[in-house]
């Protein structure tokens, strides 16, 4: 995940994951940013929406509502990944990462492990 959306996932301000596909999985996922393991956030429903009305919701997904509106070009509605319970690794994890476009990394149960130690309690 990019920059600035994956430190504001993190921090607690952007509580929305705009996407153009809907999830089923429910529970906690490690935010990814520049090779690293910044932080966790549990995925705890998602709402699908109209672009307009997505675009609109900014203090949910902090994103310009032109991008949202480009984002689903051709589209009648997105999905909002709805976020909790936030939190940031004391230290970033450097993780290998398989090229190409991906929206899931598989981790290992060691890499799973060293995040939980390394997450910052609140």
């Amino acid at each position: 995940m990019r920059e600035p959306w994956a430190s504001l996932i993190v921090d607690g301000k952007k509580k929305w994951e705009v996407r153009r596909t809907n999830t089923r999985y429910r529970g906690p996922i490690a935010i990814i940013s520049g090779g690293k393991v910044i932080g966790i956030v549990e995925i705890v429903d998602v709402i699908e929406l109209p672009v307009k009305e997505m675009a609109a919701l900014v203090e949910k997904h902090y994103a310009d509502p032109l991008l949202i509106i480009g984002y689903g070009k051709g589209r009648d509605t997105l999905f909002a990944w709805v976020l909790r319970n936030p939190r940031r690794l004391r230290e970033p994890l450097k993780i290998e990462i398989p090229r190409g476009a991906q929206v899931w990394v598989q981790l290992g149960p060691e890499t799973e492990e060293e995040i939980w130690k390394r997450v910052e309690e609140s």
